[in-house]
């Protein structure tokens, strides 16, 4: 189901210097979510669970049963939004899960993706936006216009933005000592910067609805990138300082 990862230097480096404690696992499948059978597999790997579990009171009755699931005592590691790779502390010590559909991929955007995870999991955030939002998760879903599939999109997309903030002045510093990681960051922020400037035409075209713009444009905060309105406003020290209660006001003004 699992089986370790031999790192190449420079990701071992970031390991070393954020999270030395780290597993990097191949997983042999795909997931968004791990299957109850497959997470007890985890569970053989490493030395012990500590399964997180949250109030449902910080949940909108009509949340989304895979939330619903990460907010209770069981044991989910890994969400819809999470891309190829995912990672957790929920397990001691902390994992870092790349997925099968990695493969194809260049292998310096692969490794940069591992390291990215690497620097998140040393962070000390929350491993997902619930996590993050808390009981201010209800104020969110009050704030926007969407279902219950379009506040999850916009609610990850915020906490991606965030993380983005904590992470992107450790990929910059790569410029040197890593290289090659710091290249396939670049590099990364390059392919999506043409996108992103035709990003509030496409909205304003109706070609892009709020959710998929968000979750574009918040994506692009680890890059450093110039962000359209009204996602600009998220790229500032005040939302690096403030979080959720910051994220829910800009919600509240946006949709005012």
């Amino acid at each position: 189901m699992f089986e370790e990862q031999s790192l190449p230097d420079e990701v071992a480096g970031v390991r070393r210097t954020h999270a030395p404690d780290a597993l990097v696992l191949d997983a042999d499948s795909d997931f968004e979510t791990l299957a109850p059978e497959r997470a007890e597999n985890l569970g053989l790997v490493v030395e012990s669970l500590a399964p997180l579990a949250y109030s449902d009171e910080w949940l909108p009755e009509d949340a989304p049963e895979l939330l619903r699931r990460f907010a209770s005592p069981d044991f989910a590691v890994g969400m819809p939004g999470d891309g190829s790779v995912a990672w957790t502390r929920q397990t001691t010590p902390p994992t870092v899960l790349v997925k099968p559909r990695v493969e194809g991929s260049p292998e310096d955007f692969v490794d940069f993706l591992v390291a990215e995870a690497l620097v998140e999991v040393g962070t000390g955030q929350p491993e997902q936006f619930l996590g993050f939002f808390a009981e201010r998760y209800r104020d969110l879903d009050a704030a926007l216009p969407f279902d219950a599939g379009g506040t999850y999109q916009v609610a990850a997309a915020l906490y991606d933005a965030y993380l983005g903030l904590h992470t992107r002045e450790t990929f910059a510093d790569w410029a040197d000592d890593r290289p090659r990681l710091f290249d396939a960051w670049q590099d990364a922020g390059e392919r999506i910067e043409p996108r992103l400037d035709g990003l509030a035409g496409s909205m304003a075209r109706e070609e892009t609805d709020f959710p998929d713009a968000a979750e574009f444009a918040c994506a692009a905060v680890k890059h450093a990138l110039e962000l359209p309105a009204p996602f600009a406003a998220l790229d500032t020290e005040a939302y690096r300082d403030h979080g959720a209660e910051y994220a829910v006001t800009w919600a509240e003004k946006t949709f005012a």
